[in-house]
C-alpha cells in the first residue's frame, strides 16, 4: 500500500486503497528530496545508526568479555543491572533533564550517546552469552604466549565473536535508523533532523501530502532493506567459518 501510494497524486494517496494509480506521479520522489531536505536527513541518519552501533557494539563486546571471564560478585551485580534495560521504558523527561545538564541537548553528540547506551542491554546479554561458549582454554595459551589484556580480547576473542557482533550490528543499525521518538524528543533543530523525521514536512494540522509522507517512507526504507540484505550474507558466513575446525 505504502509503494502504490507514493506514486498517487494527493487526493487518491488519501484514500490508501491498494487500486494502481489512475496516474503515475514520479515526481512525488524528487519533490520529497528537495522540500523534505532528505539529503541532510539521511547524512543525520546515517551518522547516528553508524556512530552509534559501531561505538556500542564493540565497547559491549569488550565489557561482556570482561564480565564472562571476572564472574566477582561486582561484575555479576553489574551485568543484572545492565540486563535491567531490557524490561525498562525509557524516560524521555528524565532523559532530556540529563543531557541539558551535560550541555549535551539538541546536539548530534547526545543523541549518538543516548543510541550507544540504548543498546548495551541487548548487546551485551547477546555477546556474552556467546563468550560463554569459548573455551577459557584459548585465553590461558594467548597469556602463555605473552598476549596482554587488549591483545588478547582483539587478536584471539573478538576474531571469534565476528557472528555475534555482525548480528548485533545489523539489528542495532535498523533501530537505530528507524527511531522516530528519540530524535523528536532529542532535537529541536530541523538541521539534526533523520530521515524518519522528514514525515513532519508534509503532515500537520492544516496539510497532510500522504503521497509524500508515503514517498518518504520508501526512501527511508531503502538502505534498511539494503543493509539486511548484504549483512545477512555476512552473519550466515561468519556463523559456518567456524563450525568445522582441524
Amino acid at each position: 500500500m505504502v509503494f502504490i501510494n507514493s506514486f498517487k497524486t494527493k487526493a487518491e494517496a488519501a484514500r490508501m486503497s491498494l487500486s494502481l494509480p489512475t496516474e503515475w506521479v514520479f515526481s512525488n520522489y524528487a519533490e520529497v528530496i528537495e522540500k523534505g531536505d532528505l539529503i541532510q536527513g539521511f547524512t543525520n541518519s546515517l551518522l547516528y545508526a553508524l556512530a552509534a552501533t559501531t561505538l556500542g557494539v564493540l565497547l559491549c563486546a569488550m565489557a561482556a568479555f570482561v564480565l564472562c571471564r571476572k564472574r566477582t560478585k561486582l561484575n555479576t551485580f553489574l551485568y543484572y543491572f545492565v540486563l535491567c534495560g531490557l524490561f525498562f521504558p525509557v524516560n524521555y523527561v528524565t532523559l532530556v533533564r540529563v543531557l541539558t545538564t551535560a550541555h549535551l541537548n539538541d546536539t548530534r553528540t547526545g543523541i549518538v550517546l543516548v543510541f550507544t547506551g540504548a543498546m548495551i542491554p541487548f548487546c551485551i546479554f547477546t555477546i556474552r552469552n556467546f563468550v560463554i561458549s569459548v573455551p577459557v582454554e584459548l585465553d590461558e595459551a594467548a597469556v602463555i604466549d605473552g598476549a596482554g589484556p587488549v591483545s588478547l580480547f582483539f587478536k584471539v576473542i573478538m576474531p571469534l565473536l565476528k557472528p555475534t557482533m555482525a548480528t548485533c550490528f545489523i539489528l542495532q543499525l535498523m533501530s537505530v535508523w528507524s527511531d522516530f521518538l528519540t530524535p523528536l524528543y532529542l532535537s529541536g533543530k530541523s538541521k539534526l533532523f533523520p530521515m524518519t523525521m522528514a514525515v513532519y514536512q508534509f503532515f500537520g494540522k492544516n496539510k497532510s501530502y500522504w503521497n509524500y509522507i508515503f514517498a518518504d517512507i520508501v526512501l527511508t526504507c531503502i538502505p534498511v532493506m539494503i543493509v539486511y540484505m548484504i549483512g545477512q550474507k555476512y552473519i550466515v558466513g561468519g556463523m559456518t567459518s567456524g563450525a568445522v575446525k582441524e
